[in-house]
């Protein structure tokens, strides 16, 4: 989503919210399918990114944008049927948030906002590399938020 009466900053911003609030439906589908043992993991994640999104709304709305509503729903990159499939959308999620906070941190006029974004993609890489442990690959990425 593009606007023209955008600045680069706001722009980014509203690129990180549609990617968080993606991000809440795509856990959705994790929690169907993820290995039960799982479920708080998956839990913690969800409430992490639901915080993320509502804290960006908010910044949006301070800054006089008004936010994008969530989509009644998203497409995922490959079908989920089963635990492992589960993980990796869970990577895939956190690689996508990320690429999205880092866009904000690269575009940030304001230090607060550049704060933040360096937090969001902090987490999201975090949150990544713990399931890719689970997924069984290796669990860092030289450049998280890189596409």
């Amino acid at each position: 989503m593009s606007s023209p009466e955008l600045g680069p900053e706001q722009q980014a911003l509203v690129d990180a919210l549609e990617a968080e609030h993606s991000a809440v439906f795509g856990y959705g589908l994790v929690a169907a399918f993820a290995d039960p043992s799982r479920s708080g993991e998956v839990a913690a994640d969800t409430a992490a990114h639901r915080a993320r999104r509502d804290a960006t709304i908010d910044a949006l709305q301070s800054a006089g944008v008004t936010p994008p509503t969530a989509a009644p729903g998203y497409t995922v990159p490959f079908p989920v049927t089963d635990p492992v499939e589960a993980a990796r959308l869970a990577v895939q999620i956190e690689s996508d948030t990320a690429v999205a906070w880092r866009s904000v941190v690269e575009r940030a006029r304001s230090e607060a906002t550049r704060g933040n974004a360096l937090d969001a993609l902090t987490e999201a890489a975090l949150r990544a590399a713990r399931w890719r442990v689970v997924e069984g690959v290796p669990p860092t990425v030289a450049f998280p938020g890189r596409p």
